[in-house]
């Protein structure tokens, strides 16, 4: 993967057109603590509410956090969701300059009720006859127009949600033929003849054999469900995700392979070819060719399934999944992380959470970390990034940057996963984690743990552990600083000692 790690630090900023179905998701997270009288249902407790963009926001979403400059053509409601919609893509700085209001549909919403980030229910409020009248003129007439946005490649976001007209499609079709780039259909339905003049599709299983008629419980049916593919919507490429088996595709020259998945544990599907469509049309913009672009595709895939509902993967996260590929895989982000110790619930595993600097790794540290997992079936480590680190210990800490302080910690055995924070407390990733188990030294028995409330409140516990005199990050600097000026004097000076886990 490094010729696909330096192909994707080095992309600029191509500029992509995302056409397709706008959708609102919103997740309302709650507890479940009894049974209804009235029926044998869950009684919800509603608590905080998320809003995120779904369908052809979520590609545009995805496609800035790889850092394209982004457009976006649909239509919303005139509605509270609408303006929702349009505050969502402001912040990321969409170009909305596409997007038509109107009165006569509503946005399309989808709220996921959930408690301890499983879904209970899903609730849709849609409209889905084909868009007609004024609103798919309006589209159609901003994609035929000449003046405007130059762009790199187009995508189709189609969710069966009626934006993806006919005339909405050819009018998309026109402008990438008339500026000679890609064209990349995310599809929908049963007949892909519609997108005829696209040249790259990216189906899912089901999507392909509902399209193809075939059951693609072979090799050999996936290839020849692909050629139909190439045949009859005139495709450069035909590209298959297969879920657990990967990704398969083949070209118009006869050009084919299969990826296999990354190997992790599956948290939430949600976005998954939201996530596809856009790394494969950013690339492709970029000029970047299909079978290296598919590489990197894969290892997207890999992290969105670990996290929950339809949240962007950003460049970063891509190139660090790359070269975590060569090391412990242990240093994730908070919504990565939330999907593993989901995951690991699933499987009855208690969860264990401490946090530190780690600035210089010592035995007491390693004896802490050894000891704190022992109360549980794994452990996540929090570490302070660098400017709360400065903001602590003061000026001239930390010593070493915090990837080195976490490449460090992931060679530990008993480390299972680490996560940094910029706050000066963990409290909020201690809120985010909801761990089982809370570990902090006993030094803190008087000064208040932080996040004790609300680990206990859920019914977690907080254990505090011994320190192990003599071994701290600050007793170890002290010790240098008193060896340096011996050195410096030329007389003897005895060190100073000290107790802590730094």
């Amino acid at each position: 993967m490094l010729e696909e790690e330096t192909l994707l630090r080095e992309i600029g900023s191509p500029r992509i057109l995302v056409v397709g179905d706008v959708i609102l998701d919103i997740y309302i997270r709650g507890k479940v603590r009894r049974i209804s009288p009235e029926a044998p249902i869950p009684v919800f407790e509603g608590g905080e509410r998320i809003y995120r963009l779904g369908g052809a926001g979520n590609v545009a979403a995805n496609l800035r956090a790889l850092g394209a400059v982004t457009t976006l053509a649909g239509c919303v409601g005139a509605d509270p969701e609408g303006e929702r919609i349009l505050s969502l893509l402001g912040e990321l700085g969409v170009n909305t300059a596409g997007l038509v209001r109107t009165r006569r549909r509503p946005s399309t919403r989808k709220t996921r009720f959930l408690s301890r980030d499983h879904q209970l229910l899903r609730w849709d409020e849609e409209e889905t006859r084909p868009l007609e009248g004024e609103t798919a003129e309006k589209i159609e007439e901003w994609l035929r127009a000449g003046e405007g946005p130059s762009f790199d490649a187009v995508v189709l976001s189609d969710y069966g949600k009626g934006i993806l007209t006919g005339g909405v499609i050819a009018a998309a079709v026109e402008k990438a033929r008339r500026l000679g780039i890609p064209l990349v259909v995310d599809p929908k339905g049963r007949d892909f003849r519609r997108y005829r003049g696209a040249t790259h599709i990216t189906p899912n299983q089901l999507e392909t054999e509902t399209a193809t008629g075939i059951p693609l419980d072979t090799p050999e049916a996936v290839e020849k469900a692909a050629d139909r593919l190439l045949r009859e919507v005139g495709l450069q490429a035909a590209v298959i995700t297969l879920g657990k088996e990967g990704i398969f595709f083949k070209t118009r020259e006869g050009g084919k392979g299969r990826l296999p998945a990354r190997a992790r544990a599956v948290y939430d599907v949600t976005g998954a070819g939201d996530t596809v469509v856009s790394v494969l049309t950013f690339c492709l913009g970029a000029g970047v060719k299909l079978a290296s672009a598919l590489k990197i595709c894969n290892v997207a895939a890999g992290i969105v399934v670990g996290k929950l509902g339809a949240v962007p993967v950003s460049r970063e996260e891509i190139l660090r999944e790359i070269g975590l590929g060569r090391d412990s895989g242990k240093i994730l982000d908070l919504d990565l992380l939330k999907g593993r110790l989901a995951a690991a619930r699933e499987r009855g595993e208690k969860v264990v959470f401490t946090n530190g600097c780690f600035d210089i790794l010592h035995a007491g540290h390693v004896r802490f970390l050894r000891e704190a997992r022992s109360q549980g079936d794994l452990l996540v480590v929090g570490v302070n990034d660098d400017a709360s680190v400065q903001r602590l210990k003061g000026k001239g800490r930390p010593v070493h940057p915090l990837r080195d302080r976490l490449e460090v910690l992931a060679a530990l055995e008993d480390v299972d996963y680490l996560v940094s924070f910029s706050e000066d407390t963990p409290e909020r990733l201690i809120r985010e984690i909801t761990p089982d188990v809370l570990v902090k030294g006993e030094d803190w028995r008087d000064k208040g743990v932080v996040g004790r409330e609300w680990v206990e409140s859920h019914g977690g516990k907080v254990v505090l552990l011994p320190l192990y005199p003599g071994r701290s990050t600050t007793a170890a600097l002290e010790r240098l600083k008193a060896a340096e000026q011996e050195e410096g004097e030329g007389g003897p000076r005895k060190p100073p000692s000290g107790e802590g886990k730094g």
